[in-house]
């Protein structure tokens, strides 16, 4: 009728809802279409297959890399190929004990608990996770004084998967317990175009493959920030009338992000002018960095220098960072006369 709204139309909450289910569509729910990472993926098929021909829990993961890499969605792939349930959560996100208690009290035979940024867990709560994840058992100390009494908590047998950007911070008791251990590393720019044309798909956004190609060549080899960059471009398309995402729009698009040719944005950028400028290109501390460019050390090491360092355009050295030749010809400075760092 005339007078009948379309609630499904001017609902906030339903406009809300349906990007949320765009979002979930987003992550693969099994291996086959998961891209990239072929190495870790063969793997996992293995031991996936080998214990469900077992009947039994999958062995504890301990998955490491950079940050955006789809640590947290290949857990839940795992969850889903195994059949199981799978609860997430993160290691600042566990207290104490009685949190982890009732984490792995939820749990039944054969589901996934997923702790991301796993290195942070406090002490206390990684030791009550070694007899969890070796004989899944905990023991818990009941009351208090005289009256305190230790309690023999059984467990289901469960697959706990881990997640860290530092797997150099887990201690070498935690690490251990770990029967599989991937290294997710940085994507190439072929499987990052087939998750920018997947993600464009799901969106219904038009978009050429030389457009796909050039979001995918500046996406730091991560698929988080190709999503983050195509729904950028995506908005200056739709602001510039332009029904189809192609080159010129990306290109457009990322000059006005300050996005460069290699993927590196604002904050990279001032990271090694400040090394060139200032320091002669090093050698040169992170926490002295952290100082002048006014971010965290942790936000440098986990998210800008790994990337860095994975072009060749600094590299650590015992005296602290430096710059390489690679990096002072993209930013078009002079080495200097002679380049004795080491």
């Amino acid at each position: 009728m005339a007078n009948e709204k379309d609630d499904r139309l001017v609902s906030p909450e339903n406009v809300d809802a349906d990007e949320n289910s765009i979002e979930k569509s987003l992550r693969p729910r099994v291996l086959s279409e998961y891209i990239g990472q072929d190495d870790v993926k063969n793997e996992l098929r293995v031991y996936i297959k080998a214990a469900k021909q077992r009947e039994e829990s999958l062995d504890h993961v301990l998955l490491y890399g950079p940050p955006g890499l789809g640590k947290t969605t290949l857990a839940m792939v795992i969850a889903n190929e195994m059949g199981v349930n799978i609860r997430t959560t993160s290691g600042p996100a566990i207290d104490k004990p009685g949190d982890l208690l009732s984490l792995l009290n939820e749990l039944q035979p054969g589901d996934v608990l997923f702790i991301d940024e796993i290195h942070r867990l406090p002490k206390v709560v990684e030791e009550m996770l070694y007899s969890a994840m070796e004989d899944f058992f905990v023991d818990i100390i009941v009351g208090q004084g005289s009256g305190a009494h230790p309690i023999h908590f059984p467990l289901p047998p469960f697959t706990l998967i881990g997640a860290t950007t530092q797997a150099g911070m887990l201690s070498a008791p935690l690490r251990d317990r770990f029967g599989i251990v991937e290294h997710m590393n940085y994507y190439n720019a072929t499987d990052l175009e087939d998750i920018v044309r997947r993600t464009a798909d799901i969106f219904q956004i038009d978009i050429e493959d030389s457009g796909a190609h050039e979001i995918a060549l500046r996406s730091r080899g991560t698929p988080r920030v190709a999503n983050r960059l195509l729904k950028r471009v995506r908005d200056f398309a739709q602001v510039s009338d332009k029904d189809q995402v192609d080159l010129a729009i990306v290109r457009y698009a990322l000059a006005k992000l300050k996005v460069d040719d290699l993927g590196l944005d604002a904050t990279d950028l001032k990271l090694l002018t400040t090394m060139i400028k200032y320091y002669d290109g090093g050698p040169v501390g992170l926490n002295t960095l952290a100082a002048n460019i006014g971010e965290e050390t942790d936000t440098i090491a986990e998210m800008y220098e790994p990337y860095l360092l994975q072009i060749g355009l600094i590299k650590r050295t015992a005296r602290g960072r430096i710059v390489t030749p690679k990096g002072y010809a993209h930013l078009s400075y002079p080495m200097p006369p002679q380049d004795e760092r080491n």
